[in-house]
């Protein structure tokens, strides 16, 4: 996974560690459950931790209980009684409109006496494609590629979804009552909305169709024409959304903010001053890392706010317009935008990964970045300015060797970002 010869890549891979921790399953879980009910308990849950969340729950619940979750292929855990089922991630396919179905059937005809306990986490959004009457699979696909390679923030991406799914926006829950719906949540997203994580399918809030044609308008989005039509008639409509059900109530036990102090908290143990930047920073990678490398150059120069060493945090979800058909995601783009940024400033190292493993749709979680990265990609034959503007950072990061692999990791809290500045204090 990390280089152990190299004591700064290994010491940014612990706090990453530190980091996925803070939200592991059984932890987060354990202190939420509810009291059993006078009826059943029916499981339900969606995302790239779905099945560890299932998984915890069985270990847990001492009670009857039956369910079923969907996550993404490649991150079933095996349980005793919840079904786990697989789809794609993150343009959704026909496993994944099955999956749908299969928890709208989970929680329908259920009486005031039952009890739907929701595990959601990042990434539901595609592993339950919904699509309403008058559009299918293919539509739901072709809206997926085209809101992730638009750049537009992740909080719009799923109040857009939001208008195409007879799932999310709370109708789920909706679908559910009169039984009580607790939602727990390990929030993936800046600010930590919890509408927001997975598109929000058993909690309630949905924008109108208006509102969204409106922010679609204002920001030159190019959804596909079918789709377009659909939203268009439906705003025509102003059909209103219910705001609000009575059977309902939502916790977030798991975040990036809790994550990343964990992390300042794992360096601090280890003689490293900690900066938490932000955990709901949003915008383009590139945009990003320039300003977390001005961030870092000033501290490295001024010692402010903290002398060296020091560790700068941050978290949230980055977004990357994709203009060519490379390979990597929104966390190595990002460290090739840093490594760029830092040639030849020498004393700082990076990692940004995210914390379910996967960076996008590669194999791995992030990539290591410091002053000699980008040489480092030109002796290997690949000029990093051309693969960052090719959105070909995993194949820059191949080169040199600066991949940061995990492997998925059971938990979902959104990017991870930190910035060594100075050595590591010998143990």
């Amino acid at each position: 996974m990390t280089d152990p010869l190299d004591p700064k890549r290994q010491f940014l891979a612990d706090l990453f560690d530190a980091a996925v921790a803070a939200a592991d399953p059984k932890q987060i879980l354990q202190n939420s459950l509810p009291p059993r009910p006078k009826g059943r308990t029916v499981v339900i849950g969606a995302g790239k931790g779905a099945a560890q969340l299932a998984q915890a729950f069985e270990d847990l619940w001492p009670h009857p209980y039956e369910g079923v979750v969907v996550t993404r292929y490649g991150y079933a855990a095996p349980c005793r009684q919840i079904k786990v089922l697989e789809a794609a991630h993150p343009v959704p396919d026909e496993a994944g409109i099955a999956a749908a179905r299969a928890l709208q059937e989970a929680v329908t005809g259920l009486g005031p006496d039952d009890q739907v306990i929701a595990l959601i986490c990042g990434g539901g959004s595609s592993l339950l494609p919904a699509p309403p009457e008058g559009l299918t699979l293919a539509d739901l696909q072709e809206l997926n590629a085209a809101l992730l390679a638009s750049g537009a923030p992740i909080s719009m991406m799923n109040d857009i979804r939001k208008q195409f799914s007879t799932v999310n926006g709370g109708r789920l829950a909706a679908l559910a009552s009169p039984a009580s719906v607790l939602s727990l949540i390990v929030s993936d997203v800046p600010g930590d909305d919890p509408g927001a994580v997975a598109s929000g399918p058993t909690v309630p809030g949905c924008p109108t169709a208006r509102a969204v044609l409106a922010d679609i308008n204002a920001r030159g989005l190019n959804l596909p024409p079918r789709c377009m039509a659909h939203l268009e008639a439906t705003a025509a409509e102003d059909t209103m959304e219910a705001q609000a059900h009575d059977n309902t109530t939502t916790r977030i036990i798991a975040s990036a903010s809790l994550s990343l102090e964990a992390a300042a908290e794992a360096a601090r143990a280890r003689g490293v001053n900690a900066w938490v930047l932000s955990d709901a920073i949003e915008g383009e990678a590139q945009e990003v890392a320039s300003v977390h490398a001005a961030l870092a150059r000033q501290a490295e120069q001024s010692g402010f706010p903290y002398p060296a060493p020091l560790v700068l945090l941050s978290g949230g979800e980055t977004t990357v317009t994709l203009r060519h058909k490379g390979r990597g995601g929104r966390n190595s783009a990002f460290a090739l935008s840093l490594a760029l940024a830092l040639e030849g400033q020498g004393g700082i190292t990076a990692l940004a990964a995210d914390t379910d493993g996967i960076d996008g749709s590669e194999d791995n979680a992030g990539a290591f970045a410091d002053d000699r990265t980008a040489a480092q990609m030109r002796e290997a034959g690949v000029d990093p300015r051309h693969a960052l503007q090719h959105n070909d950072a995993y194949g820059a990061f191949a080169a040199a060797g600066g991949l940061f692999h995990t492997g998925p990791t059971g938990t979902n809290v959104n990017d991870f970002r930190a910035i060594l500045i100075g050595d590591v204090p010998v143990r």
